[in-house]
């Protein structure tokens, strides 16, 4: 069966638009769309007509930001708005001001969410394509790849904005952190905790005067993109200094008294410490593990307990097999590898659980 338009309500985040918003928002009327939020995300004030003619001439609800709060607040806006009056609707399609999102494609994805009530449709663009700039090509590419790995999320477009999202699911990325550019990449991460799936529907790859009009910032959107990967970074830092402090002190202390053991017995008395160090931080700060899992603290110290082992029988081997290098040195090495083995098993496995509902 055909979707109904009128059961699809579109989600524009704008922070000064030009004439390209209008035309836009005159495809949609003409294709059949009855219901559009437009959020104004602090725009000066010389485009103030534009908006004023999105709501007189287009019928659009226009909803304004005094300050520029971010991409990601614009959308949140747009969010609540659907829930407080059009609850009662199939979902919500989010467009981008600039024009590059053609109305074949929005209808794609429309018909899309209108066929998968339970999952979160994305425009995927393709990057092969000629016409995309070097630097939304390059940095498309790599975010793909490194959210990939670090992730686990396998998503061709990490970054559109042309996403149909069911009303099942508004309320629960209404809850998602970020306010910016991030918060689009924050979605696809919630997507794996609450257990959503992705179906992409491949678009248009469109940049028009060269993407000029974007106002992604490379440097510090990245940075807040990317933000998910240096916390956890940072955290196990932070942990592996504590634990190797620890071990230093203990390796000291404890060779004359276990001349066989101390290795092992050190290991075990600094992983205690840090990795009480670093199951916190991770549950609270890198994986907002803020559910009731029940199950993540021992998931937790049996990885921790494995990942203490393997150094142990590891640092052992290779000390006993070039003693020339001291210990701890050793270990750094060591310990390198398998946390990069514990990113994965820490993200797929320990704190993998559904988020509470909120």
């Amino acid at each position: 069966m055909a979707f109904d338009k009128k059961q699809i309500v579109i989600a524009i985040p704008a922070l000064d638009p030009d004439q390209k918003l209008l035309d836009l928002l005159g495809r949609l009327r003409q294709s059949g769309y009855t219901h559009i939020i437009l959020v104004n995300d602090g725009s000066a004030p010389e485009y103030d007509a534009i908006f004023c003619a999105a709501q007189q001439q287009y019928g659009c609800c226009v909803l304004h930001h005094c300050v520029n709060q971010g991409k990601g607040r614009a959308l949140k806006t747009a969010f609540n708005e659907f829930l407080q009056n059009f609850a009662d609707k199939a979902g919500v399609v989010t467009v981008d001001a600039d024009g590059q999102h053609q109305i074949d494609d929005i209808n794609a994805c429309a018909a899309s969410l209108w066929a998968n009530r339970d999952k979160l449709t994305m425009g995927c663009r393709d990057f092969g394509s000629a016409n995309v700039p070097l630097r939304s090509k390059f940095g498309n590419i790599l975010t793909r790849h490194v959210f990939s790995a670090l992730c686990g999320v396998k998503v061709s477009d990490t970054q559109t904005g042309l996403r149909a999202i069911p009303t099942a699911l508004v309320r629960k990325f209404l809850a998602t952190v970020g306010e910016r550019f991030e918060y689009e990449m924050n979605m696809l991460i919630d997507c794996k905790q609450y257990g959503v799936q992705i179906v992409e529907v491949p678009i248009a790859t469109v940049y028009l005067e060269e993407n000029a009009s974007s106002h992604f910032n490379p440097l510090l959107d990245s940075i807040r993109i990317y933000s998910v990967f240096f916390k956890f970074i940072a955290s196990s830092l932070s942990s592996f200094v504590v634990d190797i402090l620890f071990f230093t002190a203990f390796t000291a202390l404890l060779k004359p008294v276990l001349p066989g053991l101390y290795i092992l017995a050190a290991t075990v008395l600094a992983r205690l410490i840090s990795s009480a160090v670093n199951y916190l931080l991770n549950k609270k700060t890198v994986f907002q593990d803020r559910g009731k899992n029940r199950y993540a603290l021992p998931k937790y110290y049996t990885l921790a307990a494995v990942q203490m082992l393997c150094s142990a029988f590891f640092v052992t081997k290779l000390y006993s097999l070039v003693p020339l290098l001291n210990e701890s040195v050793i270990k750094m090495l060591v310990d390198t590898v398998l946390f990069l083995l514990s990113f994965k098993v820490q993200q797929n496995w320990v704190f993998k659980g559904r988020k509470e509902e909120r």
